[in-house]
C-alpha cells in the first residue's frame, strides 16, 4: 500500500459563538497586561480548524486534524511533509515520523510544525485500523476497560453565579462523577480576584457536594507566586480540587515544579508542550503530578504512546486535553489514564474547540458521564461531515 494524496482542509468559523459566561471567562496569558491593546487590528487566521486527509492506493483514506497551528501547519504541510509521506507505505509510522521531525527540526521542534506532524500521524493510525479492519485503540494494546470515566470539561468563570451554578447540576444530573472549571483571574487582579476564584469554586463545590471530583484550569494566566498562594487559599477553603491545570507558562519548568513541591493540590501541564523530549523534562523534573497532552499537538500517536510509557514508568497518570477520538484511543488501551476530558455538545454556535461535533460523525456522546467506543468500527471511529465541511471550507 502506498501514500497517494495529502489534502489539507481549512474549515471556517460558524459564526459568532454565544459567551461562556459574563465578566472574565478564563484567566490567560494575556490577563498579565494592564489594559487591552488599543488600536489592535481585527481578525486574523480566517481558519478555525484544519483537517488532513491521506488517501492510499487502495482507496483508503484516513483523517486527522491540527490542534491549534491551523494557518501555519497548512503551509507547512503543503510546502514540506506531505512529500515526505507520499508515495510511502502508510504502516511505516516510526520512519515516517523520524523523517518528517528530523526533515523539519531546523524550523520546528515544537509548536507548529509538530502540529503538523500530529494531524498526519494522526490519519496514518486511521488507515492502520480501516485497512486491518481494527479500532486503533486494538492496534495499541487493545481495551483496558469496558468504557471511559469522563469529566465535564466546561465551567467558564462568570459574574452570574447562579447560572454557573445551574450549569453545575446539569453535569451532576448528567451522571458525571467530575468536572472541570475555568479560573477568572490572574495577579492583577490582586487579593479581589483571588476571592473571586475562590468564589467561583466554591461556588461549583458546594452544588455537586464532596463526592464529585472537580479541577480547574489557569490556562497559563498565572505567576509562581500568585499560583502558591492561590492554591494555598483553595486548599485552606477546603475546596479539594482533583488538580490545577497550566498555572503558569509551559516553559517556566521550574515554576511548575515550585509549585508542585509547595502544594498538595496536584498540579497538571502539558497542554502545550510537545514530543518525547518535552514530556521528558517536565517529567524528570518533577515538575507535574499529571501529564497532559493532546494528540494532536504533542506529535501524533506515534509520538504520544511513547510520552505514556514515560509517565507509567513514574507511575504518573496521563490525562489528555481536549476529549476527543485521538486521545480516546490511547487512554482506552492505556492502564495510567483513568479519566477523560470531555467537551459536551455546544448549544447553538460552536467555537472553534467545539466544532469537531459537527466536522465529524462518529464521535461518542457521553452517557452516564462516560465514553463508549465501539469495537466494530475501524480505524478512528471518525468521518468526516463533507455537507457541514464543505459548506465552511475555506479557499
Amino acid at each position: 500500500m502506498k501514500i497517494t494524496e495529502v489534502n489539507t482542509i481549512p474549515v471556517g468559523s460558524f459564526g459568532p459563538a454565544p459567551p461562556k459566561g459574563v465578566g472574565s471567562v478564563l484567566v490567560m496569558p494575556s490577563s498579565i497586561f494592564y489594559n487591552p491593546q488599543k488600536d489592535r487590528q481585527p481578525g486574523g487566521s480566517p481558519i478555525s480548524n484544519l483537517l488532513v486527509e491521506i488517501v492510499t492506493d487502495e482507496g483508503i483514506r484516513g483523517v486527522g486534524s491540527v490542534g491549534a497551528a491551523l494557518g501555519h501547519a497548512r503551509f507547512t504541510i503543503e510546502n514540506h511533509l506531505k512529500y515526505v509521506v507520499l508515495n510511502q507505505n502508510p504502516f511505516d509510522v516510526e520512519m515516517l515520523w523520524e523523517r518528517m521531525f528530523r526533515e523539519s527540526i531546523n524550523y520546528g521542534r515544537k509548536g507548529m510544525a509538530i502540529e503538523a506532524i500530529s494531524a498526519i500521524d494522526i490519519a496514518l493510525w486511521d488507515i492502520m485500523g480501516k485497512a486491518t479492519g481494527q479500532p486503533v485503540y486494538n492496534l495499541l494494546g487493545g481495551r483496558t476497560r469496558d468504557r471511559i470515566r469522563a469529566y465535564a470539561s466546561s465551567l467558564y468563570a462568570t459574574e452570574d453565579l447562579d447560572a454557573l451554578a445551574a450549569e453545575a447540576q446539569s453535569y451532576v444530573d448528567q451522571g458525571f462523577t467530575a468536572m472541570k472549571q475555568r479560573f477568572g483571574y490572574g495577579p492583577r487582579a490582586g487579593l479581589v480576584g483571588m476571592q473571586r476564584n475562590l468564589e467561583l469554586v466554591r461556588t461549583v463545590r458546594e452544588v455537586i457536594g464532596p463526592n464529585i471530583e472537580l479541577a480547574a484550569d489557569a490556562y497559563m494566566g498565572w505567576d509562581v507566586r500568585y499560583a502558591i498562594r492561590m492554591i494555598k487559599m483553595l486548599e485552606d477553603a477546603g475546596m479539594n480540587l482533583s488538580w490545577v491545570e497550566e498555572p503558569v507558562m509551559p516553559d517556566d519548568i521550574t515554576g511548575y515544579a515550585r509549585i508542585a513541591a509547595e502544594c498538595d493540590t496536584p498540579i497538571s501541564g502539558g497542554e502545550h508542550e510537545f514530543t518525547r523530549y518535552g514530556f521528558r523534562e517536565l517529567i524528570d523534573r518533577h515538575a507535574v503530578d499529571i501529564v497532559q497532552l493532546d494528540v494532536n499537538r504533542c506529535g501524533g500517536i506515534t509520538e504520544s504512546r511513547k510520552i505514556w510509557a514515560m509517565a507509567a514508568a513514574q507511575d504518573l497518570p496521563v490525562l489528555p486535553h481536549a476529549g476527543q477520538m485521538h486521545n480516546y484511543h490511547l487512554i482506552m488501551a492505556s492502564m495510567n489514564s483513568p479519566i477523560a476530558e470531555y467537551f459536551p455538545p455546544p448549544k447553538g454556535i460552536p467555537d472553534p474547540n467545539e466544532m469537531f461535533w459537527t466536522m465529524f460523525t462518529g464521535e461518542p456522546l457521553a452517557q452516564d458521564g462516560h465514553i463508549h467506543l465501539s469495537d466494530a468500527t475501524p480505524g478512528m471511529g471518525l468521518e468526516i461531515n463533507w455537507e457541514i465541511v464543505n459548506k465552511y471550507r475555506v479557499s
